[in-house]
């Protein structure tokens, strides 16, 4: 009776026998993904699709410009004033806002001035995750420290108050340049427009920004007191001040000018306008566009889309995003893309249907665009002002003018991007509800082409697919042997029916091991704090004493809590590292996962360093035992997977064959990792608390004693 129980025992369900047979396959799979999904990355520009506009009621360049002549030259006169304040004959800064304010009021809108302190940029981890301007003033303040915004309101004559849209245009009030100065006199023209227009459903915000502390601290102050019931204005003591800022930031012409906080409707897009230098690189006026914000975001693909539409079709000029321009040049990029071409002639040979393959300028530009936008969201600092927005969920953008023109041609200039500005602000005026057609998750590969979640999570994918597999894999191997020389010989023997208690417990002290790195990278991720409050240290330093209180405080946590001990034997385990190996590729696969929710970028670039390493360590010992070439060129490759994937050798090497080996410094590690924490970007906890934890313990399995 019960033989035939057992002849008639039902087999799996399928999806339980394709696990085994992948878990069984695990090497080849694993082969398999990573190289499809390193292909799949290099293929990103091939299958980029051409930018298009989702939202019907955007309806860009459907309305001939209004913005003339007039406006322009109101702005140069604006513009002239503005270059002739001799800021250095009253000692103070407060004569930019007077004349930003005076000329506002003239054109019938509403002023108000915004005063802010500069906050500390110093590492806390208390305020880690509050954002940059988390509200840590600088101690020692005086009035010369304050920074003056200057915002100008015109209501809508259409609207019901509750939405607008916003200009910034930052400037220096120290030491104003002449890009800054077109600026203010282009966002003077198109405020002189809208002045007096009657379609506008939306209230106009024009902020002038201080950004004599920076642009981004500027428009953060604003935005953090305009989101928030408090209206931030410290009141000044007059022992310290005097009376002449009081006497500057009164009530002026009764309520037109007011020290008070004014606001507006909800914030339905903001557009940062800024004139670069005079180009000479290019043949016609460009247009450059930043659009990262912190830990990724992007704003709304639709508003990058009408400003290069507006500016290509409507204003003839030509749009640019940021790329890696080393990678121009790159021999490998330029073999791969010739390759890709050929494929695609051939491709279109057989069928003239395929269209597969682009041309190797295209691919190789592509490519260094979609590197730089990969970077820029996986490095998680705003590349521009316009990242303050996105922190409250409003869709913006910095535009960038390189003008190519002579100081005579001012008006035609400030014509041609005031009508730019004009389009994209009538564009946005006619949104019944927030931008959410079009997409939040993608990569550019050019002004014109993107590449969507939808395509560029395939090699994430296939990347960290094989990690829940060889896990699976290494414990499956593991548990085989619990009648082999892993076994205790004084335990009894074990049946084939009952689970061994040998290997059921003992993968605890594996993730005991894990755990227990981990939370070392805690420690390893606050030191910076303390290292900070070391005065006039440089950064070279600052980064040899990480690494050696990091090292420190590991052997110090390896002796306190005994991680690698494995009880129950008195000699050594051959299967110890294959459990610690499989709760480290367990732990990897998890960070890897959960930081591709909060930064994409990060965990792609992340997955490309860590997954290799993670997939081929090998005890070193087990393959100088072996002494074959297999062998010792698996132990050569583990050792540069090693060596590559510790975090400082990785940012340096990638710096020098990006700008150069000459211009690298020791020291530009902690530069930079002075950047990501800074700007609280979460990029940095992931190379703390993933990526370094991970690398450390395939370090162990690297030199276990086997």
């Amino acid at each position: 009776m019960a033989e035939s129980e057992r002849e008639i025992k039902p087999k799996p369900r399928p999806i339980i026998r394709i696990g085994l047979f992948l878990i069984s396959h695990s090497l080849l799979v694993s082969v398999v993904c990573c190289t499809a999904g390193i292909l799949a990355l290099l293929l990103l520009p091939v299958l980029a699709k051409n930018t298009y506009i989702s939202e019907n009621a955007l309806m860009p360049g459907s309305a001939s410009p209004m913005l003339s002549n007039n406006d322009a030259s109101d702005g140069q006169r604006f513009l002239n004033r503005i270059l002739n304040l001799d800021s250095k004959t009253t000692g103070t800064d407060i004569e930019i806002p007077e004349v930003i304010a005076e000329h506002i009021m003239e054109l019938g809108g509403e002023v108000s001035y915004h005063k802010f302190q500069p906050v500390s940029n110093k590492f806390h981890p208390l305020h880690f995750f509050l954002g940059p301007d988390a509200g840590i003033i600088h101690e020692n303040y005086s009035c010369s420290s304050y920074g003056i915004n200057t915002v100008g309101i015109i209501r809508a004559p259409r609207g019901d108050g509750k939405e607008a849209i916003v200009m910034v245009t930052p400037y220096n009030s120290v030491r104003m340049t002449m890009g800054e100065a077109l600026s203010l006199g282009v966002a003077h023209s198109v405020f002189s427009l809208l002045s007096r227009v009657t379609w506008l459903a939306k209230d106009i915000i024009w902020l002038a920004a201080d950004s004599k502390h920076g642009e981004y601290a500027a428009v953060a102050a604003w935005l953090r007191d305009y989101n928030t019931l408090s209206f931030g204005d410290v009141k000044l003591h007059p022992e310290m001040c005097g009376a002449s800022i009081e006497h500057e930031m009164t009530q002026v012409k009764g309520d037109v000018i007011s020290n008070g906080f004014r606001r507006a409707g909800t914030m339905a897009a903001a557009l940062v306008i800024k004139v670069a230098d005079c180009s000479t690189e290019f043949e016609k006026d460009v247009l450059k566009i930043y659009a990262e914000a912190s830990n990724g975001q992007m704003p709304n693909l639709d508003l990058i889309n009408i400003v290069n539409y507006l500016a290509v079709h409507g204003q003839s000029l030509q749009v640019r995003v940021e790329k890696i321009w080393s990678l121009l040049d790159s021999w490998l990029l330029n073999s791969l893309g010739e390759l890709i071409e050929l494929l695609g002639n051939v491709a279109k040979s057989l069928n003239p249907q395929w269209k597969f393959g682009i041309p190797v300028a295209d691919y190789v530009e592509g490519s260094a665009t979609l590197a730089s936008s990969l970077y820029n969201q996986a490095l998680g600092v705003p590349t521009g002002p316009h990242g303050a927005f996105r922190d409250y969920q409003v869709d913006a953008i910095t535009m960038e003018i390189s003008p190519k023109f002579a100081s005579s041609q001012r008006v035609l200039f400030l014509l041609l991007v005031g009508r730019l500005v004009e389009g994209v602000i009538r564009s946005v005026n006619n949104l019944l509800e927030k931008f959410h057609q079009s997409f939040f998750l993608y990569l550019l590969t050019s002004s014109s082409r993107f590449v969507s979640v939808g395509v560029y999570m395939i090699a994430f994918a296939l990347l960290i697919a094989p990690l829940p597999l060889v896990a699976a894999a290494l414990f499956s191997d593991a548990s085989k042997s619990k009648l082999g020389k892993d076994v205790v010989p004084s335990e009894p023997a074990l049946s084939d029916e009952s689970v061994p208690t040998f290997t059921s417990w003992k993968w605890l002290y594996a993730a005991k091991a894990v755990l227990v790195v981990h939370l070392w990278s805690a420690i390893v991720t606050l030191l910076p704090y303390f290292l900070c409050q070391i005065p006039n240290s440089s950064p070279s330093f600052n980064l040899s004493m990480w690494i050696l209180l990091s090292v420190i405080s590991l052997f110090l946590t390896y002796w306190l809590f005994g991680s690698f001990s494995f009880p129950g034997t008195s000699q050594p385990q051959r299967k110890e590292w294959a459990l610690l190996k499989s709760v480290t590729v367990a732990a990897a696969f998890i960070g890897l996962c959960l930081m591709s929710v909060i930064n994409f970028a990060t965990a792609e670039i992340g997955a490309l360093l860590l997954v290799p390493m993670c997939l081929t360590i090998v005890p070193l010992r087990l393959d100088i035992r072996v002494n074959t070439m297999k062998a010792l060129l698996r132990g050569a490759c583990n050792v540069l997977l090693v060596f590559f994937g510790f975090p400082p050798t990785a940012f340096l090497l990638l710096k020098g064959a990006l700008e150069g080996y000459d211009s690298i410094r020791f020291g530009d590690f902690w530069t930079w990792a002075e950047t990501l924490w800074a700007w609280n970007s979460a990029t940095y906890i992931y190379i703390c608390m993933v990526h370094l934890p991970c690398w450390v313990l395939c370090i162990h399995t690297l030199l276990h004693h086997c």
